[in-house]
């Protein structure tokens, strides 16, 4: 009997010590093959660097995944240069990497913004500034800089930013170029996240705003409807109603005659100034910065707070209408102060070169509410490293999701500044540490309103078109909630 019960004993302890040898096998076997990552790389391509998860992209597909040829921008880029010798972490530097993470959540290598551009005539943009291609040429050669039509200087410049634009995103498609590109144009519209409309409409607005001599409209206005009803006959407009659309507007009257019937698209604007709430707004679209006139201040060269002998400069128009009136009430107040410099002045003759030299030589600019919130007077101090003191209620800034502005700007209410010794006693109460606080910084970010071409990580163009991502998800939540019902519809009309 004692026989039979160690039988079944013993086989049992066999068994055991098998699968425990078993076990120590396969689990060194995976301790030497395994990756770091138990989690299955299927998901893994679906997960951003940050651990945010990728927004659903409708059809997507693995080999859809485009990575750049170049590293995440991140707005900390210079900062971190100047500090590595230093060990202590200032607020900024804090702020500054926080930014950073923000733009990598936008800007991550698999969500880049791809973008499908109207192929329009010429009439419509380089036509615009004298171009005139071959027959059947709808856009000139950009592999070259020398070949591409000028941008008109003087204030036409100062709102030239589709023109950057459209000359990134034909450079994206050139091996040539060999630029970095935040955006990439894509030949289908269906594999883009956003359309972009080359017309450029401040350039339009500029030079064809009146009727000729014999004519009934002027071609501005005539241009304008071309472009509504182009748009308006197009598939992708009429899919989404135009909410994936991307029109720069950036003259405060440009597109005057065709914003309303174009208002669902996202606009890129100057400010909102001129638009009611329900036709542009900063939750929908977007402010790009003015092109600046004065030259950029090369960091090495710019003056220090004891070099700079103007405490506070303006120059510019000084009566203006509406909210700008302020400007007149600040000048009675300010005019006689030994060092101030508050005059009359325009870009005309030599003005654009004493202003370059005034900001370049004073601790803070002024930048005035005048006929609208904005004015290129902020990015001419930016790139002047003078410390812009911002007097607009209703101003919007470019990027200021992602930039702080009170990091190098100071920002006074209207009804503040026009009180007597109010503002010259901020001013000359700001100590000498806190503007070069805020000096070092303007020097960190000047480059983020730089237009130029070839585009470069973290200029001007590179940030619109993250600004221009970072409104993707929520353009896309507001279409798909407005599809919900269309496939009833559809087939209730059907029947």
């Amino acid at each position: 009997m004692s026989e039979k019960s160690m039988v079944p004993s013993r086989f049992i302890l066999c068994v055991m010590f098998i699968s425990v040898f078993l076990l120590v096998i396969s689990s060194l076997f995976l301790l030497q093959n395994s990756s770091p990552s138990l989690i299955p790389r299927s998901v893994l391509e679906l997960i951003l660097v940050n651990n945010n998860s990728l927004y659903f992209i409708p059809n997507f597909k693995r080999d859809q995944i485009i990575h750049p040829p170049y590293p995440l921008v991140d707005l900390n880029f210079q900062s971190q240069k100047g500090r590595e010798a230093d060990c202590q972490v200032s607020n900024t530097s804090q702020k500054t990497s926080y930014v950073g993470q923000q733009m990598n959540m936008a800007s991550d290598s698999r969500t880049l913004l791809r973008v499908f551009m109207y192929d329009l005539p010429p009439e419509f943009h380089f036509g615009l500034l004298g171009w005139n291609g071959s027959v059947n040429q709808t856009w000139p050669q950009v592999d070259d800089p020398k070949l591409i039509p000028h941008y008109p200087g003087g204030l036409n410049l100062q709102h030239s930013v589709e023109y950057w634009l459209t000359l990134d995103l034909l450079s994206s498609n050139t091996a040539k170029v060999g630029q970095p590109h935040a955006a990439i144009r894509v030949q289908n519209s269906s594999q883009a996240d956003v359309i972009f409309v080359p017309f450029f409409s401040s350039l339009s607005y500029n030079r064809h705003s009146k009727v000729n001599e014999g004519g009934k409209v002027s071609v501005n206005k005539m241009l304008q409807d071309r472009l509504v009803q182009f748009l308006m006959d197009q598939k992708e407009w009429q899919h989404s109603g135009g909410k994936d659309h991307l029109i720069v507007a950036h003259h405060p009257n440009s597109m005057l005659d065709a914003r309303k019937k174009l208002g669902s698209a996202m606009l890129v604007l100057a400010d909102f100034g001129r638009y009611p709430v329900e036709l542009a707004n900063i939750e929908n679209d977007m402010i790009a910065p003015y092109r600046h006139l004065v030259g950029t201040v090369p960091r090495a060269k710019s003056a220090s707070y004891e070099e700079r002998s103007t405490l506070v400069y303006f120059q510019g128009a000084i009566y203006r209408k509406d909210g700008g009136a302020i400007r007149q009430e600040l000048y009675y107040l300010l005019k006689d102060e030994k060092d101030v410099h508050f005059a009359f002045g325009s870009v005309g003759g030599n003005g654009v070169n004493q202003a370059s030299q005034g900001m370049a030589l004073s601790k803070f600019c002024l930048n005035i509410a005048g006929d609208t919130p904005s004015s290129n007077r902020l990015f001419d101090a930016i790139v002047s490293h003078c410390v812009p003191v911002i007097i607009s209620d209703e101003i919007e800034l470019p990027f200021e999701d992602v930039l702080d502005y009170s990091d190098f700007s100071l920002f006074v209410r209207s009804s503040d500044a026009i009180k007597k010794g109010y503002l010259l006693n901020l001013l000359r109460s700001t100590t000498q540490g806190e503007w070069t606080k805020m000096w070092e910084r303007l020097k960190e970010i000047t480059h983020h309103f730089e237009y130029q071409y070839p585009s470069k990580p973290g200029d001007a163009v590179n940030m619109i078109w993250q600004q221009v991502a970072r409104k993707i998800p929520s353009m896309q939540l507001n279409l798909h909630k407005k599809n919900r019902y269309r496939r009833s519809q559809f087939l209730v009309k059907a029947h």
